[in-house]
């Protein structure tokens, strides 16, 4: 047992963080001094280190070397479903508190560049082990957290207090910030975001900066890192992420039945033929790069028993679509669209420009919060990304 638990334990992680340069030397005391596990609970959903799939339930009663093992495994851990209504050992349909994956923890932790005597706020405790890391580094009197569940707050409470470690920890609304620990050094947001939020911004000082998941609503996700100055915000993306949401800002996305209208498909919609495969739209940073073009769309997946599928596209005022057939080994694929946008013809605009810019990857990227609005660019604030359509 003591040989297993040394192979998978907090050293061996440690080791693997830090060849991979997630875990730098200024971290690793505070990772050794506020172990994982105890920021656990006994039942998780091991997941993958991309975030996009959750394992069958381990429970720590009935398998501890499983989920000791799953703990100090680099990956993420699902610790609530659908917002707490799930009841039994399968999986829930959606994911909403988590134990975030360590590379991406203390790589966030990194971009976020904290030093002595900083002030940071976090949005969404979650299990409470990035705000603990952040008390243990900089006193918990200079760490405010913000969590809208109050019962995953209660949790975050009860595992730092048993860590040795009490930073503030708020029950609220992550959009509006905490005026009261205002201004702060640093905002760190442990969910995703489609809009940064404006109070994000007000409580930070001039020259901090605001470390957060951002995505746009048509798929890809990566993290900004912001400077602030003044009443505005700017920076690069710095690598991929998959997070889940901030609640407030979920998307309630139109169901399929709200398009064609009680008619069959193709209902009204016009057939034609492409040569871009699905398949070449459908990686992170090409939804990425897709979405920042493509407003107010969205997509799914119909899959079939012989490989094929169709890719649906949506616009959110449900007055358009259009659907890509992909067959394996196909040289063109047929399309059909409906409504006054295009939207397989700005799927392919899209797609086009990304390529046409050497296929960038999400470090080209960089987003400017100014005036009530969002723009990214790519390379340089002055090179915007357009927009299709």
């Amino acid at each position: 047992m003591a040989a297993r638990k040394e192979e998978v334990g907090p050293s061996g992680l440690a080791s693997a963080l830090v060849a991979s340069g997630a875990l730098q030397s200024d971290w690793l005391p505070t990772y050794e001094a506020v172990p994982r596990d105890k920021f656990v609970p006994d039942r998780i959903w091991p997941g993958i280190s991309d975030g996009t799939r959750q394992n069958p339930m381990v429970d720590r009663t009935e398998d501890p070397d499983a989920w000791f093992a799953a703990v100090y495994s680099d990956i993420p851990l699902t610790t609530q479903w659908d917002d707490g209504s799930h009841t039994g050992d399968g999986l829930g349909k959606t994911p909403s508190n988590s134990s975030s994956q360590p590379h991406m923890v203390f790589s966030m932790l990194a971009d976020l560049g904290v030093a002595d005597g900083h002030r940071v706020l976090e949005i969404g405790t979650g299990t409470g082990w990035n705000s603990a890391l952040l008390a243990h580094r900089l006193g918990a009197e200079n760490v405010v957290s913000i969590e809208f569940d109050p019962e995953v707050a209660k949790g975050a409470g009860e595992n730092q207090r048993t860590a040795g470690l009490s930073p503030l920890v708020i029950v609220g609304d992550g959009r509006l910030g905490y005026a009261g620990g205002a201004p702060y050094d640093r905002v760190i947001a442990t969910c995703s975001v489609g809009e940064v939020p404006r109070a994000w911004v007000d409580q930070t000082r001039s020259g901090g900066l605001i470390v957060a998941p951002w995505g746009t609503l048509y798929g890809g996700e990566a993290i900004v890192r912001l400077t602030v100055d003044g009443g505005t915000a700017s920076g690069r993306f710095t690598r991929s992420s998959a997070f889940m949401r901030l609640r407030q800002q979920r998307p309630d996305l139109p169901r399929h039945d709200a398009y064609l209208n009680g008619h069959e498909w193709p209902a009204d919609g016009t057939r034609s033929t492409t040569t871009l495969s699905p398949a070449e739209v459908g990686g992170w940073v090409e939804q990425f790069a897709i979405g920042l073009q493509m407003s107010g769309a969205f997509w799914s997946v119909e899959r079939y028993d012989d490989g094929t599928y169709t890719l649906w596209t949506y616009s959110t005022d449900t007055e358009s679509w259009a659907s890509a057939d992909y067959e394996p080994g196909a040289d063109s694929f047929a399309v059909v669209q409906a409504g006054p946008r295009r939207l397989w013809d700005e799927t392919e605009a899209a797609y086009y420009w990304w390529h046409g810019q050497e296929r960038p990857g999400f470090d080209r990227f960089g987003l400017t919060v100014a005036d009530g609005m969002e723009r990214a660019w790519l390379d340089s604030p002055d090179h915007p990304v357009p927009a299709v359509g």
